[in-house]
């Protein structure tokens, strides 16, 4: 039994042989905002991704944060958000993460609802791309509720 499992302790005990897997991405990025927002930093960074860059801008456009910008070039691509403060509070109260890797929740166009009565936003990943709950309603797109913000 022990030729089985030989050399499996001494890889563990290298320095930098454990490697973090990301489960899910999003999440990560919505609890980095949370968490800075609520330690009142300007800004915070994370990995690139498309998705995420696109999801940032979709926050910009909207008026939940002040910037995005994109630094770095090839593998080392880093996301910047300048966050949004109003008479000191944070813009953004409220960021959930509705659709999960272990429980997606997917949306056809008339089953889209407002946000907190329309104070606050859902974004949705369609066949069209990223859309807020209010576009994907005009435009009569369903698809895959990535988060709310309020």
């Amino acid at each position: 039994m022990q030729n089985l499992f030989s050399g499996a302790g001494a890889k563990r005990r290298v320095a930098g042989s454990k490697k973090i897997i990301m489960v899910d991405p999003i999440s990560d990025m919505l609890t980095r905002i949370r968490n800075a927002q609520a330690v009142g930093h300007p800004t915070v960074k994370f990995n690139f991704s498309k998705l995420k860059f696109n999801l940032a801008k979709i926050f910009e456009k909207e008026g939940w944060i002040e910037s995005t910008t994109q630094t770095g070039r090839k593998t080392n691509k880093i996301i910047e958000i300048k966050l949004k403060y109003e008479k000191s509070q944070p813009k953004i109260s409220a960021l959930k993460r509705i659709s999960k890797p272990g429980q997606r929740i997917y949306k056809s166009a008339d089953q889209i609802r407002p946000v907190k009565q329309g104070y606050g936003m859902a974004v949705i990943s369609t066949s069209q791309g990223l859309l807020t709950d209010k576009e994907a309603r005009i435009k009569k797109a369903g698809g895959e509720v990535l988060c709310e913000i309020s």
